[in-house]
């Protein structure tokens, strides 16, 4: 959590003062990519704020209206910034440049819009090497998009896919700016404009998609599933395990359950021993499973012996 909330601090600053300076360009050359590029930075500035508002919310501890606590609720928040840079990002962009592809102006002293673009690319830049290093530091040796596609922490991949369209975007705004000003074209402006608004259309899109599927509700690594079941066969007196289920209720909050077959031989009070050593052994080797419900199959089809693990 720590190293996430790193990565959106240091977007976050980096927000702040980028847009700052596009709104400064745009207001005083009148270009419609610097101003898109302004709205850009406010919409990725007030994600950053949501996803800290996310975080904290998400480590409340668990009440009776929330037996399992809120760790999921950083899910809704990275979907809600999804939603927002595309409404409040893309869409706005979008209607931006084609206003001015259809009733062009003349771009006034381009060079001001070419320093802060500059400026811009530096500050965005460095704000994207820290997500990419953190998210280097929790992927190791791991293809990017199989990352994020198996992340369970979105904190991290969705600033990434924000500075990533920040630099796109930027890269749009200088190509539309420098032709505009060459060729005597300031439609051109209007359209690095939409250009910049299909392109946070289409981050938001993968990241809503990315987060949906957390929201709803995804299981743990098969390696972490691999290793309980490898603990509960361990366990006294298992002869066998089946069914094992698991869902993230949060990041670093996993609950699963699984079907235990006990030796007959075990008493009551046995297998009670038996479950609470199992419980402790997974929770010794996997920090992030929270909830470990087992149920004896002998009763299985009465009641569900289980053992919730200590926050």
């Amino acid at each position: 959590m720590a190293g996430s909330k790193t990565v959106v601090f240091a977007a976050l600053g980096a927000n702040l003062g980028i847009a700052a300076a596009k709104f400064v360009g745009a207001a005083l050359t009148g270009s419609s990519a610097m101003l898109s590029e302004g709205i850009h930075s406010l919409v990725d500035t007030a994600n950053q704020i949501l996803l800290l508002i996310g975080m904290k919310r998400s480590q409340r501890p668990a009440d009776a209206r929330h037996p399992f606590g809120y760790s999921r609720e950083i899910y809704f928040w990275s979907f809600v910034v999804a939603v927002l840079l595309f409404a409040a990002g893309g869409a706005v962009a979008v209607y931006e440049g084609v206003h001015k592809i259809l009733a062009p102006e003349p771009i006034e002293d381009p060079l001001v819009n070419y320093a802060i673009l500059g400026v811009a690319i530096a500050l965005e830049f460095s704000s994207f090497l820290v997500a990419r290093r953190e998210f280097r530091r929790t992927n190791p040796g791991c293809n990017w998009w199989r990352a994020i596609r198996e992340a369970k922490d979105p904190v991290t991949f969705v600033v990434l896919f924000e500075d990533t369209a920040a630099l796109l975007g930027l890269g749009a705004a200088l190509i539309g700016l420098s032709l505009a000003h060459l060729l005597d074209m300031p439609a051109l402006d209007g359209v690095a404009s939409v250009v910049i608004g299909v392109i946070l259309i289409v981050a938001s899109s993968l990241l809503a998609r990315e987060t949906m599927g957390l929201i709803i509700g995804e299981a743990a690594f098969p390696s972490v599933l691999t290793d309980i079941e490898r603990l509960i066969r361990a366990g006294r007196g298992v002869d066998d395990v089946r069914d094992i289920n698991s869902v993230h209720l949060g990041p670093h909050d996993i609950a699963v359950t699984a079907a235990v077959d006990f030796d007959d031989r075990l008493t009551a009070a046995d297998v009670e021993r038996s479950v609470a050593d199992i419980c402790a052994a997974v929770q010794k080797a996997q920090a992030d499973v929270r909830h470990l419900y087992l149920a004896p199959t002998a009763f299985a089809s009465r009641a569900a012996s289980h053992s919730s693990m200590p926050r």
